[in-house]
């Protein structure tokens, strides 16, 4: 007969005990090491210390849980972005004097010394152009009859870039334009974010590519340090035809977009069409991201053309973790801490930190009317349950909250005094200002930023009052989702 190795009454051997408790204890320690090496990973690259030290002291305490969630959620550095392109640096340097030289001609020259541009220029590295024409695109109808036209237009190439597409009726009424341009010989690329669009089905790709259009998704883990790393996500969304025209704005492709998602519907939203120098600056980024995904620098044209009769003062703004600064969070800092009279912001995800608290208090203390419109159905529970512990924070200043109710509000506009209309991808929570790679047109125009505010007052008509004086009514357990999920904050 066999030998076995338990015990007359059936249990385990001595040995076999022996050997699973050396098991247990090499992996513990393997755990332990592992999670002290992370630590000192976190305490060195983590770009706040509330969350160095909330990963430091997690990973060495309970390392099991700490170490899989650190290398996929806790880094806020984007390591390979920069080193890709070093690894063509003297031909992109080429490049980027050949935009700033081209666009000379287009840039704006303010009379007077002007401290709160020169900011926002070195935070966007470009310089406001002048000569461009804007127009307001209001939800999805509107954005994307106009994107659908323009590419249709193209005649030398079109670039698109979104964070989520679906195959669906608005996608494949994309995937049809883009095929129609790239069998009429307009060379085509389409880059998509592999996390958000990660329900793209591989015909619509196949289709794309039999017609001669350039796929790519961003190809976020490329790179050795990045392999588990899916907490940097691309989200902008861009259109570019011909280097002349670009869409910038709010919208993903997908029907609920537009207003078909019978959960969702209306679904409020957002875009902006650009003409004029201003679509270089878009056009430099989409080429950047490209260039990231697949290592091919695009060759485009780079002459601007200034639009005639119209003399729209304009700018892009990009922002991503691989910025040396974090761009996004101070931009928006420097625009609130600017403000004299108005900040009138949207925000579908409420979640800012504490520069952001404070710069909000400050401009209701400097007397500047700061009104915040947001959702009143959400499509995150633990997103909204944050974005009421902030509301309540801000309940002892004259910030005035207001909340959207026909459908989802999904739009990021800002309005600025009588200066300044922001329109684009960011957020105002911590993935937008330090994970997200993220974009933005920052538009200077008094007859613009009026259609801007129009827009605002009607979906102001629309919304009711939050009072935050209110959730001391709720009870015990909604206020400990609430402080929860505040904790949560850093990675929604």
């Amino acid at each position: 007969m066999a030998e076995t190795n338990t015990s007359p009454n059936g249990s385990e051997s001595k040995p076999e005990r022996t050997r699973f408790r050396k098991i247990f204890a090499w992996t513990f320690i393997a755990l332990r090491v592992l999670g002290v090496f992370s630590a000192v990973d976190a305490v060195m690259s983590n770009r706040t210390a509330t969350g160095a030290v909330a990963w430091s002291l997690s990973l060495v305490t309970v390392p099991i849980v700490a170490l899989p969630a650190y290398w996929v959620f806790g880094r806020s550095k984007f390591e390979g972005y920069l080193e890709a392109r070093r690894e063509n640096q003297e031909e992109i340097d080429d490049l980027i004097d050949e935009i700033h030289s081209n666009l000379d001609s287009s840039v704006y020259e303010f009379k007077a010394a002007n401290p709160a541009y020169d900011a926002l220029r070195e935070l966007s590295r470009f310089r406001m152009t002048h000569g461009n024409k804007v127009e307001l695109l209001v939800d999805g109808e509107a954005t994307f009859d106009s994107i659908i036209e323009g590419i249709g237009q193209a005649e030398d190439y079109v670039l698109v870039q979104f964070y989520i597409v679906h195959d669906d009726g608005l996608g494949r009424r994309l995937k049809d334009a883009m095929i129609e341009r790239a069998l009429a010989d307009v060379d085509v690329f389409f880059l998509y974010d592999e996390v958000g669009s990660s329900k793209l089905t591989d015909e619509y790709q196949d289709d794309l590519r039999a017609a001669g259009v350039k796929v790519s998704n961003f190809n976020t883990t490329q790179g050795r340090r990045n392999k588990l790393q899916l907490n940097f996500r691309n989200h902008r969304k861009v259109v570019i035809v011909d280097g002349k025209t670009a869409w910038i704005g709010g919208h993903n492709v997908g029907d609920e977009y537009l207003g078909l998602d019978p959960e969702f519907s209306p679904w409020r939203d957002t875009h902006v069409r650009l003409d004029g120098p201003v679509a270089m600056h878009a056009q430099a980024w989409v080429v950047s991201d490209w260039y990231w995904a697949q290592r091919e620098l695009l060759d485009l044209n780079w002459v601007p053309e200034l639009v005639p009769d119209s003399d729209v003062n304009a700018m892009v703004l990009a922002t991503g973790p691989a910025d040396p600064l974090e761009t996004a969070g101070m931009f928006f800092v420097h625009a609130l801490n600017s403000a004299k009279d108005r900040i009138w912001i949207t925000a579908p995800y409420f979640v800012p930190d504490d520069a952001i608290v404070k710069a909000l208090m400050l401009a209701t203390l400097r007397g500047v009317d700061v009104r915040i419109l947001v959702p009143a159905k959400g499509d995150s529970v633990p997103v909204q349950m944050a974005s009421y512990y902030f509301m309540d924070l801000l309940a002892g200043s004259e910030v005035k909250f207001c909340e959207w109710g026909p459908g989802f509000m999904h739009q990021k506009v800002m309005l600025v005094d009588e200066r300044v209309a922001v329109i684009g991808t960011h957020n105002f929570d911590n993935r937008s200002f330090r994970l997200n790679f993220e974009i933005a047109a920052v538009i200077s125009d008094e007859e613009f930023n009026g259609e801007v505010e129009a827009m605002f007052n009607n979906d102001f008509r629309q919304c009711k009052p939050i009072d935050p004086a209110t959730f001391a009514d709720n009870p015990w357990y909604w206020h400990f989702g609430v402080n929860l999920s505040r904790l949560l904050a850093p990675i929604l």
